[in-house]
């Protein structure tokens, strides 16, 4: 399997993690990179996933998952069990997301967390001009059934880790476009021009 063959910012977390590392997906989803991690850089996978039916996908791809909340589960683990603890595109939909990132860096040495940027110019310009809750391609979902209960920009995050005593050891600020597997890095106004962002963190 080749890098190219993931959703575009999972490739980013990917080539983040070493080979042969203990890995903890929170909201692993469908498996997709657990198993090219376990296939390409023979990780040690373990996922935690909520919907049952995704739960089924990654024991089809030999992943091993656990069905449960992410926030209950992770407590399970003792101190230091993984290398890396990966909270991607789900932050935004948890209640107490201070508390997971704790446990995130309790249980893991570090931990790569991203999330769609509510900075962007185009969420600012809905609200701006139409004065209505924003819906885009990374925020699709109208404010009555959306699963996000959280809106973050690059800036909230960077602002957050300072608080919390938690270290960004790397970030990228990337673009999608249609194709989930295609996308660039934003390396100028990021928290204007970018539609999610991906950040490796650690303990200080």
């Amino acid at each position: 399997m080749k890098l190219s063959d993931l959703r575009y910012d999972l490739s980013i977390i990917a080539s983040w993690i070493e080979p042969g590392s203990r890995v903890l997906e929170l909201g692993c989803g469908e498996g997709d990179l657990l198993h090219w991690l376990k296939k390409e850089k023979a990780v040690k996978e373990r996922g935690i996933e909520i919907q049952e039916s995704k739960v089924e996908k990654c024991i089809e791809k030999g992943i091993s998952v656990l069905q449960g909340d992410i926030n209950e589960e992770i407590q399970d683990y003792p101190d230091n069990t993984f290398d890396y603890a990966i909270c991607s595109q789900t932050l935004q939909q948890v209640f107490e997301p201070r508390s997971l990132i704790h446990s995130m860096m309790r249980v893991a040495k570090k931990g790569v967390v991203s999330f769609p940027n509510f900075g962007h110019y185009r969420v600012r310009m809905q609200l701006a001009l139409t004065g209505r809750a924003p819906v885009t391609k990374e925020l699709p979902y109208s404010w009555h059934d959306t699963p996000n209960i959280r809106v973050l920009s690059l800036l909230d995050f960077q602002k957050f880790t300072e608080d919390a005593g938690v270290k960004i050891f790397k970030q990228a600020a990337i673009n999608t476009g249609a194709n989930p597997r295609q996308g660039r890095r934003t390396t100028v106004l990021p928290n204007l021009l970018a539609t999610y962002g991906i950040f490796l963190i650690g303990k200080e």
